[in-house]
């Protein structure tokens, strides 16, 4: 995907507002999109969460409900409508948008009856250490869809669907993820609490013959229903990798040979990422949490970081092919669970880094392009305002030199810890290519090559006026100021 310079955006955050316009704000969005130098676009879950109308998605209640069923107080999704969501897919291809859809496939939300049975309380902060007997256990699983009333599919899901839950309405004090009788946490999952297949609700048994069979029909009906070109996947850390991969593999066989995949494993940890990598065959991408992580610690140490180690332990550094490289989404963003903020001053030189360069499939932040502004309680209890700035006018620059001008051979300059550049040669079709130049500390200069004799460039960021003009042998003495990046272009 990498090869063709395109560039993914997040078309929402965790608070886009909840008034049932994302799809149409699409529809409306699209060209503008494309002309800027979009190429794909990753939309958030489309089905009805626990939360209704207000649900961002990932609370999944009816993966079957696209906003056409009255369930959870409301019709419609956050988002819009069944209706509204496949004109906004139609329409975005047709601008030459390929669409991604977010797709959860670890738990559920908010059954329609309570069921009894037998389980095992185990300690949520160790998966492997048991804190009580077997025994009987009321918990929320019997999922109805009374509002559907069958149609798309007439599967109930009951307890014995699902391997564990962290509710007990015969004991509603205790705090434990209980293990459903006959069942076991999977294995080919991520380490974290001792084994991390539950995460929340209701988990599903990814290994239940019922489960299986619905997924595999539930992924045919959705591809036929919406023409999504690909999917992210949530959570990927907490289900079994190599049902990801049977998952797969029968989409694009019987549905669309194409079909574009990322995963989200969210762990700072490489070796995680690797050997997810390895048990799914590079059968799809991984966001580079890694990278992100670099880029936050690089904007709150300001120039006590050096820029000669931000591809460190990186996905897009070990893997250049797999890496879906970000540096904001909507779980990091402030007041979120996960929250890691990149510092506003660090954004732009952070974008320069998955925009310019010759690896990784960029992925662009709705909240960082487009601004955003909400209220909600931080994790010491208290509301917080938060106002995070729009860099749409820098991340524009970037995207239009992306597509004209970073082609090419790529020539690294990482060799002060303040400061670092490259440049791209550029190819036929796309001569000149670009020299890049950033410093997190004092104005800073590089004398650098870009395959152009006496070639004159100018800085896209407007951060500095004088042109340069490169030598005979190509080779010419960029700048940028302190604390930003400067992009030079041929004029």
């Amino acid at each position: 995907m990498a090869g063709f310079n395109g560039a993914m955006m997040q078309y929402f955050h965790w608070y886009t507002p909840a008034d049932g316009t994302l799809w149409k704000q699409l529809t409306e969005k699209a060209e503008e999109l494309a002309k800027a130098g979009i190429t794909s676009v990753w939309l958030p879950p489309a089905y009805k969460g626990i939360g209704g109308g207000n649900d961002v998605g990932y609370g999944v209640y009816d993966l079957f409900d696209l906003g056409e069923f009255d369930q959870k107080g409301s019709v419609r999704t956050k988002y819009g409508t069944r209706d509204e969501y496949l004109n906004a897919i139609k329409t975005a291809q047709k601008a030459g948008l390929r669409v991604y859809a977010d797709i959860v496939f670890n738990h559920k939300l908010g059954a329609d009856h309570q069921e009894e049975f037998k389980a095992t309380p185990y300690n949520p902060e160790n998966r492997h250490e048991a804190i009580g007997e077997l025994q009987t256990i009321k918990a929320w699983t019997h999922f109805a869809f009374p509002g559907r009333k069958g149609k798309y599919s007439e599967l109930h899901w009951h307890w014995w669907h699902f391997n564990a839950a962290d509710y007990n309405a015969l004991d509603e004090k205790s705090d434990a993820v209980y293990l459903f009788e006959g069942k076991s946490f999977d294995d080919s999952v991520d380490l974290e609490k001792g084994n991390f297949d539950y995460l929340m609700g209701c988990n599903l048994d990814i290994n239940n013959p019922d489960v299986q069979k619905e997924l595999f029909y539930w992924g045919e009906w959705y591809l036929k229903t919406t023409g999504v070109d690909g999917f992210r996947f949530d959570a990927v850390k907490h289900v079994k990798s190599s049902f990801f991969l049977d998952w797969l593999n029968h989409m694009r066989k019987h549905c669309k040979h194409d079909l574009f995949a990322v995963g989200e494993y969210w762990s700072g940890e490489s070796k995680a990422a690797n050997h997810f990598i390895q048990q799914t065959n590079g059968s799809m991408m991984l966001f580079d949490v890694g990278l992100h992580y670099n880029f936050a610690a690089a904007g709150k140490r300001g120039k006590k970081y050096d820029l000669q180690k931000i591809f460190d332990n990186t996905l897009v550094a070990a893997h250049p092919t797999l890496a879906v490289t970000l540096v904001s989404n909507h779980d990091s963003q402030p007041l979120q669970s996960l929250e890691s903020v990149v510092e506003p001053w660090f954004k732009p030189l952070a974008y320069a880094l998955i925009l310019l360069r010759r690896d990784g499939y960029p992925c662009v932040f709705a909240a960082d392009y487009y601004g955003a502004s909400y209220k909600d309680t931080g994790k010491d209890g208290n509301e917080h305002e938060i106002h995070m700035p729009s860099h749409k006018w820098m991340i524009d620059k970037f995207l239009q030199a992306r597509r004209d001008h970073a082609w090419g051979h790529q020539h690294d300059y990482f060799d002060h810890p303040d400061c670092v550049g490259w440049t791209r040669t550029g190819k036929e079709n796309h001569p000149g290519g670009m020299a890049v130049i950033l410093s997190n500390g004092d104005d800073g200069k590089k004398h650098m090559e870009t395959a152009a004799p006496e070639t004159t460039y100018r800085d896209i960021t407007e951060h500095i006026s004088e042109a340069v003009k490169t030598n005979k042998d190509g080779w010419g003495e960029f700048k940028c100021k302190g604390g930003s990046v400067s992009v030079w272009l041929p004029v």
